[in-house]
């Protein structure tokens, strides 16, 4: 295998509750040369924020691998020590080829200087010479739509033109290894649509990417790999849909309801093997054992699939079943099942009505576990709030009206 353009092992990072990291001048250096052997250290350890702990990993070369995680988990921090804006506490990352870092909007800029200057002092940051700036110019300034305001002051400029300036100018000026946090948070649906097409062809020419977002469809559409960062630690690394599936699956931990008798679902699956649907336009089989103390005459069985919000997607009854005590088995089949990818609740009840055809007796109502999981290639918008329930092809065609008579 090739050495990994990142390498990192056992990092860690930690700060001063209620105070800021600042970053010293010459002279501040000097002066804390002179000072210090006056200074006190200060005392305990109640204090200190522990932003990463022991993160190890290796990212190869060519590799475009999502950061994902809760705010505040920690994976600025992270993208901050690769892009050696700030140092690591402990541990080491080493990194092997040239580095653009997209982390803040504007980062590297002068709101005094014009667009032009301001172009060439972020490649300048990036560590591009005067004549690759030159020749990538042009792409620039088109890719950024802002050729009528190349000598405005960037004060003047939207945040999002500042930030269609400072992708385009850390895209194209070739690093290999990239570093995008949340910029696609920002900005209108059409840039943030050039922006994803940008990325795969940077990622198809051999460069590496490590791409920060809360948006999971562009997870799943970008990236190969995915680290699960939570509290500091990388808490679960591995393929995107299988992480990316246990992340959306911590937040669903709803609890089963009986009626004080013993639970009659033992486990559930999908074509009897795990909780994963692979391919949601074909048919899916679910199989559900359970095991009953006594026959069920009359039964009802449901099921419903929830959102995370606990809405109903889909849901199933089926009446007048009449099922043997002992360990039983029933099989569900769908003839497709085209949700977007994701987590999802299943929730299961079995009803025995006897002769009470109004209502009958809970047996038990069973949020099954684990989660299902959708894993199928993302098929709708690329922005999860566009993106709906459903995951349907389409296709899309302009015909020229004066054609027509």
């Amino acid at each position: 295998m090739s050495r990994p353009a990142i390498h990192v092992e056992s990092l860690c990072k930690s700060y001063r509750v209620g105070e800021r990291e600042r970053y010293f001048a010459l002279r501040d250096v000097l002066m804390r040369l002179v000072t210090s052997p006056f200074r006190r250290s200060p005392q305990g350890s109640s204090d200190i924020l522990w932003a990463l702990r022991d993160v190890t990993f290796d990212v190869q070369p060519g590799e475009v691998v999502g950061l994902i995680g809760r705010n505040g988990a920690g994976k600025t921090t992270l993208l901050k020590i690769l892009s050696r804006i700030t140092h690591p506490t402990s541990g080491f990352a080493e990194l092997h080829g040239r580095v653009g870092s997209l982390l803040e909007v504007g980062t590297g800029f002068h709101p005094e200087l014009t667009g032009r200057e301001n172009m060439y002092l972020s490649g300048t940051i990036l560590g591009m010479s005067k004549r690759e700036i030159d020749r990538k110019f042009d792409e620039i300034v088109a890719f950024a739509e802002i050729e009528k305001f190349l000598d405005t002051p960037l004060k003047h400029f939207s945040t999002g033109m500042q930030m269609r300036l400072a992708f385009a100018v850390a895209a194209h000026l070739e690093p290999e290894i990239l570093f995008v946090d949340e910029v696609l948070a920002v900005g209108d649906i059409e840039f943030q649509k050039k922006c994803l097409g940008k990325m795969q062809e940077v990622s198809n020419s051999g460069r590496t990417i490590v791409f920060v977002s809360h948006q999971m469809n562009q997870i799943r559409r970008l990236c190969g790999r995915v680290l699960w960062i939570d509290g500091g630690r990388v808490r679960e690394q591995g393929p995107t849909g299988a992480v990316v599936a246990s992340y959306e699956t911590a937040s669903l931990l709803p609890g089963n309801t009986t009626d004080g008798r013993t639970t009659c679902f033992r486990k559930w699956s999908i074509g009897g093997e795990d909780n994963v649907v692979r391919d949601g336009l074909r048919e899916v089989v679910f199989h559900f054992q359970l095991r009953l103390e006594a026959p069920v005459s009359q039964g009802h069985f449901g099921i419903a699939i929830l959102s995370d919000s606990g809405s109903v997607l889909a849901g199933w009854g089926f009446d007048n079943l009449d099922i043997p005590d002992g360990d039983q088995e029933i099989v569900l089949r769908v003839p497709f099942l085209p949700l977007r990818p994701g987590a999802y609740s299943l929730t299961c009840s079995i009803f025995d009505r006897g002769n009470n055809l109004t209502g009958g007796r809970l047996l038990e109502q069973w949020y099954a576990l684990p989660t299902l999981v959708v894993d199928t290639p993302p098929l709708s918008h690329p922005q999860d709030r566009w993106a709906g329930v459903f995951n349907i092809p389409a296709e899309i065609e302009v015909e020229s009206m004066s054609r027509k008579v």
